[in-house]
Protein backbone atom coordinates (compact mmCIF):
# COMPACT_ATOMS: atom_id res chain seq x y z
CA UNK A 1 0.00 0.00 0.00
CA UNK A 2 1.47 3.58 -0.56
CA UNK A 3 2.06 5.97 1.91
CA UNK A 4 1.28 9.61 1.34
CA UNK A 5 3.11 12.12 3.33
CA UNK A 6 2.18 15.67 3.35
CA UNK A 7 3.78 18.97 3.91
CA UNK A 8 2.22 22.03 5.15
CA UNK A 9 3.57 25.35 4.32
CA UNK A 10 2.06 27.37 6.90
CA UNK A 11 1.64 31.63 6.17
CA UNK A 12 -0.45 33.87 8.77
CA UNK A 13 -3.37 34.01 6.28
CA UNK A 14 -2.91 31.12 4.36
CA UNK A 15 -1.75 27.03 4.32
CA UNK A 16 0.17 25.73 1.50
CA UNK A 17 -0.57 22.17 1.33
CA UNK A 18 1.26 19.33 -0.86
CA UNK A 19 0.55 15.45 -0.70
CA UNK A 20 0.95 12.85 -3.58
CA UNK A 21 2.02 15.47 -6.64
CA UNK A 22 -1.05 17.95 -5.67
CA UNK A 23 -0.71 21.60 -4.62
CA UNK A 24 -3.22 23.37 -2.93
CA UNK A 25 -4.00 26.28 -0.62
CA UNK A 26 -6.47 26.48 2.78
CA UNK A 27 -7.22 29.68 4.68
CA UNK A 28 -5.82 29.17 7.94
CA UNK A 29 -9.29 29.72 9.82
CA UNK A 30 -11.30 27.27 10.98
CA UNK A 31 -13.45 26.71 7.50
CA UNK A 32 -10.03 26.52 5.83
CA UNK A 33 -8.50 23.72 8.56
CA UNK A 34 -11.84 22.13 8.81
CA UNK A 35 -11.88 21.58 4.54
CA UNK A 36 -8.14 20.55 5.37
CA UNK A 37 -9.23 17.82 7.85
CA UNK A 38 -11.71 16.17 5.60
CA UNK A 39 -9.32 16.34 2.52
CA UNK A 40 -6.53 14.27 4.61
CA UNK A 41 -8.77 12.15 6.43
CA UNK A 42 -10.07 11.02 3.13
CA UNK A 43 -6.17 10.18 1.69
CA UNK A 44 -4.95 7.76 3.91
CA UNK A 45 -2.29 9.85 5.41
CA UNK A 46 0.67 8.33 6.70
CA UNK A 47 2.57 11.58 8.09
CA UNK A 48 1.88 15.22 7.87
CA UNK A 49 4.54 17.63 8.36
CA UNK A 50 4.73 21.43 9.37
CA UNK A 51 6.87 24.11 11.07
CA UNK A 52 6.99 26.28 14.10
CA UNK A 53 6.15 29.88 12.25
CA UNK A 54 5.98 31.23 15.96
CA UNK A 55 2.57 30.36 16.90
CA UNK A 56 0.95 30.92 13.49
CA UNK A 57 0.88 26.92 13.19
CA UNK A 58 -0.45 26.41 16.45
CA UNK A 59 -4.51 26.24 15.14
CA UNK A 60 -3.60 23.95 12.24
CA UNK A 61 -1.68 21.29 14.56
CA UNK A 62 -4.36 21.25 17.34
CA UNK A 63 -6.98 20.28 14.69
CA UNK A 64 -4.96 18.41 13.22
CA UNK A 65 -3.97 16.51 16.27
CA UNK A 66 -7.43 16.31 17.49
CA UNK A 67 -8.73 14.80 14.28
CA UNK A 68 -6.14 11.90 14.89
CA UNK A 69 -4.17 12.80 11.86
CA UNK A 70 -1.02 11.72 12.17
CA UNK A 71 1.04 15.38 12.49
CA UNK A 72 4.89 16.42 13.62
CA UNK A 73 5.57 19.87 14.08
CA UNK A 74 9.69 20.31 13.11
CA UNK A 75 12.18 23.08 13.09
CA UNK A 76 12.45 24.98 10.44
CA UNK A 77 15.96 25.36 10.29
CA UNK A 78 16.59 21.58 10.29
CA UNK A 79 14.70 21.65 6.98
CA UNK A 80 16.31 24.31 5.55
CA UNK A 81 19.09 22.30 5.80
CA UNK A 82 17.37 19.32 4.31
CA UNK A 83 16.71 21.29 1.15
CA UNK A 84 19.71 22.54 1.01
CA UNK A 85 21.51 18.96 0.85
CA UNK A 86 18.96 17.87 -2.07
CA UNK A 87 19.77 20.78 -3.90
CA UNK A 88 16.53 22.84 -3.61
CA UNK A 89 17.53 26.26 -3.35
CA UNK A 90 14.61 27.97 -4.21
CA UNK A 91 11.74 28.83 -2.21
CA UNK A 92 8.48 29.37 -2.48
CA UNK A 93 5.43 28.60 -0.69
CA UNK A 94 4.22 25.92 -2.87
CA UNK A 95 8.49 24.58 -2.68
CA UNK A 96 7.95 24.35 0.97
CA UNK A 97 5.39 22.12 0.94
CA UNK A 98 6.73 20.26 -1.55
CA UNK A 99 10.01 20.19 0.47
CA UNK A 100 8.43 19.29 3.98
CA UNK A 101 6.10 16.72 1.98
CA UNK A 102 9.67 14.80 1.21
CA UNK A 103 11.39 15.87 4.92
CA UNK A 104 8.35 14.14 6.14
CA UNK A 105 8.85 10.76 4.05
CA UNK A 106 13.01 10.56 4.37
CA UNK A 107 13.36 11.65 8.35
CA UNK A 108 10.13 10.50 9.89
CA UNK A 109 10.05 13.16 12.55
CA UNK A 110 8.38 11.80 15.56
CA UNK A 111 4.67 12.84 16.26
CA UNK A 112 3.58 15.74 17.72
CA UNK A 113 2.41 15.50 21.63
CA UNK A 114 0.35 18.42 22.35
CA UNK A 115 0.21 19.90 26.07
CA UNK A 116 -2.95 19.83 28.61
CA UNK A 117 -5.56 22.65 28.43
CA UNK A 118 -3.66 23.33 31.83
CA UNK A 119 -0.45 23.22 30.28
CA UNK A 120 -0.98 25.28 27.92
CA UNK A 121 -2.38 28.06 30.14
CA UNK A 122 0.62 28.23 32.49
CA UNK A 123 3.26 28.25 29.02
CA UNK A 124 0.93 31.40 28.18
CA UNK A 125 1.27 33.22 31.55
CA UNK A 126 5.11 31.90 31.48
CA UNK A 127 5.44 33.15 27.84
CA UNK A 128 3.75 36.68 28.98
CA UNK A 129 6.36 36.70 31.69
CA UNK A 130 9.09 36.34 29.45
CA UNK A 131 7.79 38.99 27.31
CA UNK A 132 7.70 41.79 29.69
CA UNK A 133 11.50 40.84 30.99
CA UNK A 134 12.04 41.37 27.75
CA UNK A 135 10.22 44.58 27.24
CA UNK A 136 11.39 46.32 30.67
CA UNK A 137 14.83 45.31 29.86
CA UNK A 138 15.08 47.09 26.76
CA UNK A 139 13.20 49.90 28.47
CA UNK A 140 16.23 49.94 30.85
CA UNK A 141 18.34 50.18 28.47
CA UNK A 142 16.92 52.86 26.54
CA UNK A 143 16.78 54.74 29.73
CA UNK A 144 20.37 55.26 30.30
CA UNK A 145 21.07 57.31 27.05
CA UNK A 146 17.70 58.73 26.32
CA UNK A 147 16.79 62.80 26.37
CA UNK A 148 16.17 63.73 29.81
CA UNK A 149 12.78 64.85 28.13
CA UNK A 150 11.79 61.58 27.78
CA UNK A 151 12.94 59.72 30.94
CA UNK A 152 9.83 60.18 32.44
CA UNK A 153 7.95 58.55 29.77
CA UNK A 154 10.27 55.66 29.68
CA UNK A 155 10.53 55.50 33.51
CA UNK A 156 6.57 55.31 34.07
CA UNK A 157 6.33 52.11 31.26
CA UNK A 158 9.33 50.30 33.54
CA UNK A 159 7.41 51.09 36.53
CA UNK A 160 4.13 49.44 34.76
CA UNK A 161 5.92 46.98 32.92
CA UNK A 162 7.77 45.58 36.87
CA UNK A 163 3.80 46.11 38.23
CA UNK A 164 2.45 43.53 35.40
CA UNK A 165 5.45 41.21 35.98
CA UNK A 166 4.50 40.94 39.53
CA UNK A 167 0.92 40.44 38.50
CA UNK A 168 1.64 37.78 36.21
CA UNK A 169 3.44 36.32 38.68
CA UNK A 170 0.87 36.30 41.20
CA UNK A 171 -1.38 34.35 38.77
CA UNK A 172 1.16 31.57 38.12
CA UNK A 173 1.05 31.10 41.82
CA UNK A 174 -2.45 30.84 42.23
CA UNK A 175 -2.78 28.49 39.17
CA UNK A 176 0.03 26.07 40.77
CA UNK A 177 -1.84 26.03 44.25
CA UNK A 178 -5.27 25.22 42.29
CA UNK A 179 -4.30 21.62 41.26
CA UNK A 180 -2.29 19.34 43.85
CA UNK A 181 -0.65 17.45 41.24
CA UNK A 182 0.99 21.01 39.73
CA UNK A 183 1.69 21.92 43.59
CA UNK A 184 3.39 18.25 44.01
CA UNK A 185 5.59 18.80 40.85
CA UNK A 186 6.53 22.33 41.61
CA UNK A 187 7.54 21.10 45.13
CA UNK A 188 9.70 18.33 43.73
CA UNK A 189 11.43 20.58 41.62
CA UNK A 190 11.93 23.71 43.88
CA UNK A 191 13.36 20.83 46.64
CA UNK A 192 16.70 21.12 44.03
CA UNK A 193 19.05 24.25 44.78
CA UNK A 194 18.97 26.26 42.17
CA UNK A 195 15.53 25.69 40.68
CA UNK A 196 13.41 28.84 41.71
CA UNK A 197 10.28 29.64 40.69
CA UNK A 198 10.69 30.71 36.81
CA UNK A 199 12.64 27.65 36.12
CA UNK A 200 10.03 25.40 38.01
CA UNK A 201 7.28 26.88 35.75
CA UNK A 202 9.10 26.85 32.67
CA UNK A 203 9.70 23.09 32.71
CA UNK A 204 5.85 22.29 34.02
CA UNK A 205 4.67 24.25 31.49
CA UNK A 206 7.70 23.54 28.48
CA UNK A 207 8.94 20.01 29.34
CA UNK A 208 5.73 18.02 29.90
CA UNK A 209 7.69 15.48 29.15
CA UNK A 210 9.93 15.44 31.50
CA UNK A 211 10.05 12.40 33.97
CA UNK A 212 8.68 10.25 31.54
CA UNK A 213 11.50 9.77 29.18
CA UNK A 214 14.80 8.33 29.78
CA UNK A 215 17.99 10.87 30.86
CA UNK A 216 19.14 10.73 26.88
CA UNK A 217 15.42 11.38 25.63
CA UNK A 218 15.27 14.36 27.53
CA UNK A 219 18.55 15.92 27.03
CA UNK A 220 18.37 15.55 23.21
CA UNK A 221 14.78 17.01 23.50
CA UNK A 222 16.01 20.16 25.75
CA UNK A 223 18.78 20.33 23.38
CA UNK A 224 22.28 19.69 25.51
CA UNK A 225 22.98 16.40 24.12
CA UNK A 226 26.60 16.80 22.30
CA UNK A 227 26.63 16.06 18.80
CA UNK A 228 29.90 14.64 17.40
CA UNK A 229 31.78 16.17 14.92
CA UNK A 230 34.49 13.99 13.60
CA UNK A 231 36.60 13.47 10.31
CA UNK A 232 38.94 10.64 9.53
CA UNK A 233 41.38 11.31 12.39
CA UNK A 234 40.25 14.67 13.13
CA UNK A 235 37.81 14.86 16.23
CA UNK A 236 36.18 18.13 16.70
CA UNK A 237 34.63 20.05 19.62
CA UNK A 238 31.08 18.44 20.67
CA UNK A 239 28.45 20.78 20.50
CA UNK A 240 24.57 21.25 21.42
CA UNK A 241 22.52 22.48 19.02
CA UNK A 242 18.21 22.31 18.50
CA UNK A 243 16.11 21.49 21.40
CA UNK A 244 13.78 23.93 23.18
CA UNK A 245 15.44 27.03 23.08
CA UNK A 246 13.25 28.83 26.36
CA UNK A 247 14.02 25.87 28.43
CA UNK A 248 17.45 25.60 27.79
CA UNK A 249 18.08 29.42 28.52
CA UNK A 250 16.45 28.81 31.84
CA UNK A 251 18.42 25.31 32.46
CA UNK A 252 21.20 27.30 31.82
CA UNK A 253 20.75 30.40 34.19
CA UNK A 254 19.47 27.90 37.03
CA UNK A 255 22.76 25.87 36.44
CA UNK A 256 25.15 29.30 37.41
CA UNK A 257 22.99 28.89 40.11
CA UNK A 258 23.41 25.12 40.82
CA UNK A 259 27.23 25.54 41.19
CA UNK A 260 27.35 27.27 43.43
CA UNK A 261 24.47 26.78 45.86
CA UNK A 262 24.25 22.90 44.62
CA UNK A 263 26.53 21.01 46.65
CA UNK A 264 25.94 18.19 44.06
CA UNK A 265 26.16 20.12 40.92
CA UNK A 266 29.57 22.14 42.01
CA UNK A 267 31.16 19.33 43.05
CA UNK A 268 30.78 17.99 39.44
CA UNK A 269 31.62 21.05 38.11
CA UNK A 270 34.55 21.26 40.22
CA UNK A 271 35.93 17.56 38.95
CA UNK A 272 35.52 18.60 35.31
CA UNK A 273 36.91 21.54 35.57
CA UNK A 274 40.33 19.82 38.06
CA UNK A 275 40.04 17.55 34.59
CA UNK A 276 41.09 19.94 32.24
CA UNK A 277 37.35 20.78 30.78
CA UNK A 278 36.86 24.28 29.74
CA UNK A 279 34.50 26.28 32.05
CA UNK A 280 31.71 26.18 29.08
CA UNK A 281 32.12 22.66 28.60
CA UNK A 282 31.72 22.37 32.22
CA UNK A 283 28.46 24.26 32.52
CA UNK A 284 26.79 22.47 29.45
CA UNK A 285 27.79 18.81 31.46
CA UNK A 286 26.11 20.34 34.48
CA UNK A 287 22.95 21.54 32.44
CA UNK A 288 22.88 18.28 31.38
CA UNK A 289 23.34 16.59 35.04
CA UNK A 290 20.79 18.85 36.53
CA UNK A 291 18.60 17.94 34.00
CA UNK A 292 19.01 14.35 34.44
CA UNK A 293 18.59 14.80 38.31
CA UNK A 294 15.05 16.58 37.35
CA UNK A 295 14.19 14.13 35.17
CA UNK A 296 14.47 11.45 37.83
CA UNK A 297 13.00 13.49 40.78
CA UNK A 298 9.45 13.82 38.63
CA UNK A 299 10.06 10.39 37.42
CA UNK A 300 10.06 8.72 41.19
CA UNK A 301 8.10 11.38 43.08
CA UNK A 302 11.05 11.75 45.28
CA UNK A 303 12.49 14.60 46.20
CA UNK A 304 16.07 16.26 46.50
CA UNK A 305 18.19 14.04 48.14
CA UNK A 306 22.09 15.24 47.90
CA UNK A 307 24.03 11.95 49.09
CA UNK A 308 22.25 9.57 46.76
CA UNK A 309 22.74 12.50 43.61
CA UNK A 310 26.23 13.00 44.05
CA UNK A 311 27.14 9.90 44.02
CA UNK A 312 25.44 9.46 40.38
CA UNK A 313 27.17 12.83 39.58
CA UNK A 314 30.76 11.30 40.42
CA UNK A 315 30.23 7.97 38.60
CA UNK A 316 29.01 9.48 35.37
Amino acid sequence: MAENFVGIDVAKAKLDVFVNGEAWQVNNDLPGINELVVRLKAGAVSLIVLESTGGYESFALGELYAAGLPVARVNPGRVREFAKSIGQLAKTDTLDARILARYAEMVRPALAKLPNEEEQQLAALVNRRRQLVEMSVAEQNRFGTAPKKLRASIRTHIDWLKAEIHRIEGEMDDFIKQSPLWREKDALLKSVPGIGDVTARTLLSELPELGQLDRKEIAALVGVAPFNHDSGRMRGKRRIRGGRTSVRNVLYMATLAATRFNPTIQTFFNHLVQCGKEKKVAIVACMRKLLTILNAILRTRQPWHPPLFLCQALDS
